[in-house]
């Protein structure tokens, strides 16, 4: 079987035994995503140290129990 044929099969068994809204479900589940994750972190975090990152976490979940 081509790739195609075999995609096709595999999504035609997903929505047989899962139904429509599970095999998207199961298919949102096994995304890979796109991007680079490295580049976006690093932006978002920049160069912050790992304390910093603690302290941060720390009080938010500070935040949160109140």
């Amino acid at each position: 079987m081509t790739l195609e044929q075999i995609r096709t099969h595999g999504l035609r068994a997903l929505v047989e035994e899962l139904g429509t809204a599970g095999a998207v479900r199961f298919l949102q589940l096994t995304e890979t995503g796109r991007g680079d994750y490295s580049r976006e972190r690093h932006a978002r975090i920049g160069r912050q140290s790992v304390q910093s990152l603690v302290k941060q976490i720390e009080a938010r979940r500070k935040r949160a129990v109140v």
